[in-house]
């Protein structure tokens, strides 16, 4: 089979699909995620929360689509980084997994039954269905940019030998998840002004601001503390982009400041955490001037330069070994045959666009804000 794209470019392909699949991830999900994460604070009778459920209820599980296909691109495109993160993170995945399952039984079981203790137990469900995720993704690219605790043997067996759950909630690790959780429960609250009115929509608009500072100043403070106290990782031997995929082949250290060669060496990349700092700022401003869409849209893009920031920071770095630097996992050595990384490119552009246009027929069909009145009159057919 004749392949019109060398190994390199494939390569560099899947690296930014990956990106495109989190960012859009976060994005999609991520307002679900935060709305779930507000529900206590936003809606305090049962009509509210039943409003609040409702600007979510037909879109969360279209949205999760984009977690199954960014878990399938890392399984598919980079095999030993799934293999390594699933050993490293497995507990942490497992959590968010239990998580994840409360929220399709909260959304169908909450209104099945009109007593207020079952239906507050499903409320606070869903609570920890937005927050356990969203905080562990973080956790996750926090570790990520400290290194892994793993090892590769000579027959490309990856060993773990971390301790587990707790070595991965670290201070730093920690600091991110936070980073995650303001992240996206601004977004959900910034959703919540579009979706609502009356008091619901003015508690979002009020929480909005508070969570984007958040956001800004927590993300600063990550980047303060990777500049001060966390090493790098480089290449040091020759690259070779087109190279087989076998770790072992490089040598690596470790040097402070390292996270921010690439954009000492390509200037360009300075625009993702420009963005990830600049983003929910705007945000703030269009929801204090009433500029609900647009304050969406500012959103996303900090969303956007946040992810994004961690992606070229680490460049061509995927997965870092803490305690075997030259096992990291890299762009240049951790991806599947260029055959099978050709084949994935096609079938992508094939289903890609299809999601992209059965979301956006969604999203217009059930366009609108959900308000107290439809929920009583349609109480049967709705969450």
């Amino acid at each position: 089979m004749s392949i019109p794209l060398d190994y390199e470019m494939l390569r560099l392909i899947w690296w930014l699909f990956l990106g495109v699949l989190l960012i859009g991830f976060a994005i999609m999900d991520g307002f679900d995620l935060g709305v779930a994460m507000l529900l206590p604070f936003v809606a305090r009778t049962d009509i509210e929360r039943r409003v609040t459920i409702n600007t979510i209820g037909p879109f969360w599980d279209g949205n999760q689509v984009w977690l199954i296909l960014g878990g399938g691109a890392v399984f598919a495109a980079w095999p030993p980084v799934y293999a390594a993160s699933f050993s490293g993170f497995y507990l942490a995945m497992f959590l968010v997994l239990a998580a994840l399952i409360l929220r399709p039984v909260g959304f169908d079981f909450r209104n099945k039954i009109p007593d207020p203790r079952w239906r507050a137990f499903w409320d606070y469900a869903l609570f920890a269905g937005g927050l356990v995720p969203s905080v562990v993704f973080g956790v996750a690219f926090g570790n990520l940019l400290q290194g892994v605790p793993f090892s590769i043997d000579s027959d490309l067996r990856i060993l773990y030998t971390g301790s587990g759950l707790f070595e991965l909630l670290n201070p730093f690790g920690l600091l991110c998840g936070l980073v995650s959780a303001a992240m996206l429960a601004g977004h959900g609250a910034i959703y919540l002004t579009l979706k609502t009115d009356g008091v619901v929509q003015a508690r979002a608009r009020g929480a909005a601001p508070i969570l984007a500072l958040a956001t800004t100043v927590l993300f600063a403070l990550a980047g303060l503390w990777v500049a001060w106290s966390i090493d790098g990782y480089v290449i040091t031997s020759p690259i070779v982009a087109d190279g087989p995929s076998n770790p072992l082949l490089k040598t690596v250290t470790r040097q402070p400041g390292q996270w921010f060669a690439n954009y000492r060496a390509h200037s360009w990349m300075i625009a993702a955490p420009v963005l990830g700092l600049l983003g929910p700022l705007l945000a703030l401003l269009l929801t204090s001037a009433r500029r609900s869409g647009l304050a969406f849209i500012a959103s996303a893009l900090g969303i956007f330069g946040i992810i994004a920031t961690a992606g070229v920071s680490m460049f061509p770095f995927l997965m870092p070994s803490s305690i075997a630097p030259a096992a990291s996992l890299t762009v240049w050595d951790a991806s599947s045959s260029r055959l099978t990384l050709f084949v994935m490119l096609l079938a992508t552009l094939i289903f890609l666009p299809i999601v992209l246009i059965y979301t956006s027929i969604v999203f217009r069909a059930l366009r609108g804000v959900v308000t107290a009145s439809h929920v009583e009159k349609n109480s049967a057919h709705l969450y």
